[in-house]
């Protein structure tokens, strides 16, 4: 199968799975349940895991072992007899959970009925924590609530915590913050509490030393980065030659089309690009799309490559054709246009903002080309074929 009809079938088959999230229906696999959908709201049952994705997802009904959810608002208020993983703008957990809970968003709950049988992992721009723990509890966020009892140690990370009227820590408490603060003796008795200072030039200085710390495989000499350029610099300009060789009437076509309108083909790559880092998060929320998610980020790589040598190669035919080049130069010449573009448009990286703006305008320039060309293709393949052997309509029989 040629490639073009490779990325015409690629492109197809993200359309038509793009529906599927829409599709609310279970799968059960080996025991294990997944389910994907806008929104799902229907109870559940997972002898085994249960894997959630959507934009909306309430799950209410028990689950054996782990859950695993992704949503922009994800909702868990069944009992849950193993762990629970779940990440999204919002998400609430107001069941039980034998096991750990690590969780990620933006606003992040656990109600009175989310007792925690082990460990809590935390993160989140607000936290607040209203379920017991009967494990340890390690928590971040710009705003953090322990409101619960918690039986292990606590770490709490952020320059906003507050203790309410229910919150016991059984074990250690170690809080980061900007400023000490005054820890409740009802909450944790004094011996037991540590402060440690934490301000974003502290954060920034850490970094700082661990990179400075951290030992590379290979020595970053100039010469080192030099030789990186040059290979990659080596390898773009074969890459095109290769095309160049083997395909000459496929550029020439591309080329041209970049050459007549490059306004309109540099906005047709953004679109191809945007349908493209698109498809990802579509593909990760669908059952049917998520095994397609490698090999889209392997066809974003290979669009934004050979994007990148096809604008260049525009822009160097174009100026030696201002110089008085013919229009369709011997293949000699096409090789020297293709090396003088690469080399020149990666010698641009070296100009902050500037450099990288216009690299990336060269990116949609062949981007754009080969999205027009695939699209014109694809759409012309659609047209019904005209039945030659019809005869003309005889208006008197109407």
């Amino acid at each position: 199968m040629s490639l073009s009809r490779c990325l015409k079938v690629l492109i197809a088959v993200i359309a038509l799975a793009t529906p599927a999230l829409s599709q609310t229906e279970p799968v059960e696999i080996g025991g294990d349940v997944f389910v994907s959908g806008t929104t799902i709201t229907q109870p559940v049952l997972a002898e085994r895991d249960l894997i959630a994705m959507g934009a909306n997802v309430s799950m209410s009904s028990d689950v054996a072992e782990d859950v695993h959810a992704l949503g922009f608002d994800v909702e868990i208020d069944g009992a849950v007899g193993g762990d629970v993983t779940a990440a999204g703008a919002s998400v609430s957990v107001d069941g039980p959970v034998a096991g750990d809970v690590t969780a990620s968003a933006m606003t992040l709950r656990s109600g009175p009925q989310a007792e925690i049988g082990g460990n809590a992992r935390f993160a989140g721009a607000s936290v607040t924590i209203n379920g017991p723990i009967r494990g340890a509890l390690v928590a971040a966020g710009g705003e953090i609530i322990l409101n619960a009892t918690v039986a292990g140690d606590v770490v709490l990370t952020s320059p906003d915590i507050t203790f309410g009227p229910n919150a016991v820590i059984e074990g250690r408490l170690t809080y980061l913050s900007d400023d000490r603060m005054e820890v409740p003796e009802r909450v944790i008795s004094a011996d037991r509490v540590t402060f440690e200072m934490a301000s974003d030039s502290e954060m920034w200085r850490e970094v700082r030393e661990d990179w400075q710390e951290w030992d590379s495989p290979v020595a970053l000499t100039p010469w080192a980065v030099i030789g990186g350029f040059l290979v990659n610099l080596g390898l773009f300009i074969v890459i095109g030659a290769v095309f160049l060789t083997l395909t000459p009437g496929t550029i020439r076509r591309l080329r041209r089309r970049a050459d007549a309108r490059p306004g309109m083909v540099m906005l047709t790559g953004t679109i191809g690009l945007s349908i493209l880092f698109g498809s990802i998060p579509v593909g990760g929320l669908s059952v049917v799309g998520l095994p397609l998610v490698p090999i889209v980020l392997l066809l974003i790589l290979a669009v934004w490559v050979l994007g990148y040598i096809l604008g260049a190669y525009v822009v160097a035919m174009r100026i030696m054709r201002g110089l008085g080049s013919a229009e369709s130069p011997s293949i000699a010449m096409r090789l020297v246009a293709l090396a003088m573009g690469v080399t020149f448009a990666a010698l641009l990286n070296f100009i902050p903002v500037v450099g990288w703006m216009a690299n990336f305008a060269l990116v949609l320039l062949g981007a754009g080309a080969i999205t027009t060309a695939l699209f014109d293709s694809f759409l012309s393949g659609l047209e019904p074929e005209r039945d030659q052997g019809l005869a003309p309509l005889d208006t008197s029989d109407t």
